[in-house]
């Protein structure tokens, strides 16, 4: 059961805000009877109809973009950026990101339409790895590194345990490749970690989501998760693993 402006919505007719409008101005009922007030559910057994236009149910969609840097994560931007729907244009369904990277970091996004899954994934309480490579500023000692992999603390906070390793650096230029794989969600987490340890991002790519990566895609491009892929994420989020084959 969900709440008739969200199904309203997920059909791409409308925002959810405007959704609820629309429901209040008379404009929605549910199998055949008039509903103004907020807060009724509904179940995919039921019949809406938008100003006489009964909702279609939507196809749920999985895609795995690699974002590139200076988009945003978002369906929508007021400052006029470019966002990630932009990449699927072609698509009919509304699609929006699971969670978000930041502007200035490219790397795997996942983008769907289905709000369970979406919710599923980003709940604080489930541990889907992420992994990134970060070029830093000046090349760090072995204890900083060992620093981020216990946890250190950014805001008041501690962080959780993280895998954390150098690819490689660059004595005259003075900069260092490293690999760490966390699997909180904080804002910014990654690089206020490096920025924590004196050795702030110059670059960042997300490479992996789980046992998702970026094979065979540039920037810019997709593909469609696979129905396999999609229920080993779900149970990746559940269950910290994934299933049997």
């Amino acid at each position: 059961m969900e709440r008739l402006q969200k199904v309203i919505a997920n059909a791409g007719v409308a925002s959810r805000r405007k959704a609820e409008q629309m429901i209040q101005d008379g404009k929605v009922k549910v199998n055949g009877k008039l509903v103004t007030e907020l807060g009724v559910k509904v179940s995919d057994s039921d019949r809406v109809e938008v100003e006489g236009v009964e909702l279609t149910k939507e196809v749920k969609r999985y895609f795995l973009l690699y974002k590139p840097r200076g988009v945003v994560s978002a369906v929508t931007d007021d400052k006029g950026r470019s966002v990630v729907t932009d990449y699927f244009d072609d698509i009919p369904e509304r699609l929006y990101p699971v969670g978000r990277l930041d502007y200035d970091t490219s790397g795997l996004l996942l983008m769907t339409n289905d709000g369970e899954f979406a919710n599923l994934l980003m709940h604080p309480k489930y541990n889907v790895e992420k992994r990134y490579v970060a070029r830093i500023k000046g090349i760090p000692e072995k204890e900083k590194l060992q620093q981020l992999a216990r946890g250190i603390m950014i805001e008041g906070k501690k962080t959780a345990k993280a895998k954390v390793r150098q690819l490689s650096f660059d004595k005259a230029k003075q900069k260092a490749i490293v690999e760490i794989t966390i699997h909180e969600g904080r804002n910014r987490q990654v690089r206020k970690m490096f920025e924590a340890i004196g050795h702030p991002v110059q670059k960042l790519t997300r490479e992996a989501y789980g046992f998702l990566d970026l094979r065979h895609l540039n920037a810019g491009e997709s593909r469609e998760l696979s129905h396999h892929e999609v229920r080993q994420l779900k149970s990746l989020a559940k269950f910290g693993q994934k299933p049997h084959s």
